[in-house]
């Protein structure tokens, strides 16, 4: 069974910092892109950023360029979200979703979650003004 488990996730005041984790488990991680999405109150999931399992390249939205980065560790199937500089609009749900197609690629399509196959059930980040 694929599964993908989010954690780090919790409160911190405005310009603190997280570090969340996603953990792969039942199929080949290593494999396929790793995305990170997140939904906030009352708002539709947006694409935060994605990191390309061949290349190693990265894409980031606009709104966490140059506070986030994205990195993964294939011997942990484990993909991380470094969060510096939080504001209270980063408050949100973090989701990671996998790829489901070895060889897809992402490089304009990485925000579209019809891209990927497999999502985690999200962890919780609280910014505090």
């Amino acid at each position: 069974e694929v599964q993908l488990v989010e954690s780090g996730g919790g409160l911190v005041q405005t310009g603190g910092s997280l570090r969340l984790a996603c953990v792969g488990s039942g199929y080949s991680f290593n494999d396929y892109h790793i995305g990170w999405f997140r939904q906030a109150p009352g708002k539709e999931r947006e694409g935060v950023t994605c990191i390309d399992t061949f290349n190693g390249k990265t894409y980031y939205a606009d709104s966490v360029k140059g506070r986030f980065t994205v990195s993964r560790d294939n011997a942990k199937t484990t993909v991380y979200l470094q969060m510096n500089s939080l504001k209270p609009e980063d408050t949100a749900v973090y989701y990671c979703a996998s790829t489901g197609i070895a060889g897809t690629v992402v490089e304009d399509t990485w925000t579209d979650e019809d891209e990927y196959d497999y999502w985690g059930k999200g962890t919780l980040v609280t910014v505090s003004s």
